[in-house]
């Protein structure tokens, strides 16, 4: 069934059972607070992916509980590209909030996502209530990555720097998922290390139109406001309105009855394509 989602009715409903646990008695837990060497922590390990990839992510990590399921459903999907990919999103009614459903594409990201759900979890609860700071400490780490002479402009992104600074794709159409241990590109470099080769940039995903209604292609992080636009709409889901929130994605309906039967083979992805993503080499597909 499909749900047609208005924000200020999800806003009215929230407010509604805000006052239904006050008057109960059901005090809801305070939002969690992160000092700064925590959140530095947090974001390290995607601190140094492109801007658009990387709003995805923060929005897609407020939705934990879904994460796994996603994960499991791009891995058993990932030989499809393009447009087969975005019709197949389409018309297997997912239920997934379509920030969630706009990393389908990058199954290599939500399995580290999946695959290490207490970070996931304390990733999404800092970013809906410490979003601004959450933000200074991705620019806290990219300033270290770059002082020490690691992140720097290659033919996959612009590293622009400044106050803030950006990692954006050379092809817009092309986004790459960057490998680097964070124990290396944050730290002062060892004498004889190559810095050149901390960072690859070589494994990547392509996104054509056809993922437009998920956001891509409109996506970007206003870092002196300390915001972030997801399908060219501010992200402001926060810990506060969590339960009410609902993004603006006009053209991504909402599904919560039954799923139409599978119409594709499942292939989950070989331990060749699987080695390919965590080590920074080119995409690998071996089930065409």
């Amino acid at each position: 069934m499909q749900i047609q989602n208005y924000i200020p009715r999800a806003l009215a409903i929230g407010a509604a059972l805000a006052l239904a646990a006050f008057a109960f008695g059901q005090v809801p837990p305070p939002p969690p607070s992160y000092p700064p060497q925590e959140l530095d922590r947090l974001v390290q390990r995607v601190a140094l992916y492109p801007d658009p990839l990387l709003s995805q992510i923060f929005a897609a990590a407020t939705y934990p509980d879904q994460i796994p399921d996603a994960a499991r459903w791009a891995d058993q999907h990932h030989y499809l590209t393009g447009d087969a990919l975005a019709a197949a999103i389409s018309s297997d009614h997912l239920p997934w909030d379509p920030s969630v459903q706009s990393l389908l594409p990058f199954p290599s990201v939500l399995d580290m996502m999946a695959s290490d759900m207490a970070w996931t979890g304390e990733l999404g609860n800092a970013f809906l209530a410490q979003q601004p700071d959450v933000m200074d400490a991705v620019q806290h780490e990219r300033h270290q990555a770059y002082d020490y002479g690691y992140l720097r402009t290659s033919p996959e992104v612009v590293v622009a720097p400044g106050p803030y600074i950006t990692i954006l794709p050379v092809n817009p159409a092309f986004i790459v998922v960057p490998y680097y241990n964070p124990l290396i590109v944050f730290a002062p470099p060892r004498s004889g290390f190559v810095i050149g080769g901390a960072i690859s940039f070589r494994f990547g995903v392509a996104i054509g139109p056809a993922f437009a209604p998920w956001g891509w292609g409109v996506n970007r992080f206003a870092w002196g406001e300390h915001r972030v636009f997801i399908n060219n709409a501010p992200w402001a889901r926060t810990w506060v309105n969590r339960g009410a929130y609902v993004h603006p994605y006009a053209a991504v309906p909402r599904y919560n009855g039954p799923r139409p039967a599978e119409q594709h083979v499942l292939h989950e992805r070989s331990e060749r394509e699987r080695q390919a993503a965590r080590s920074g080499r080119e995409r690998v597909e071996e089930h065409r």
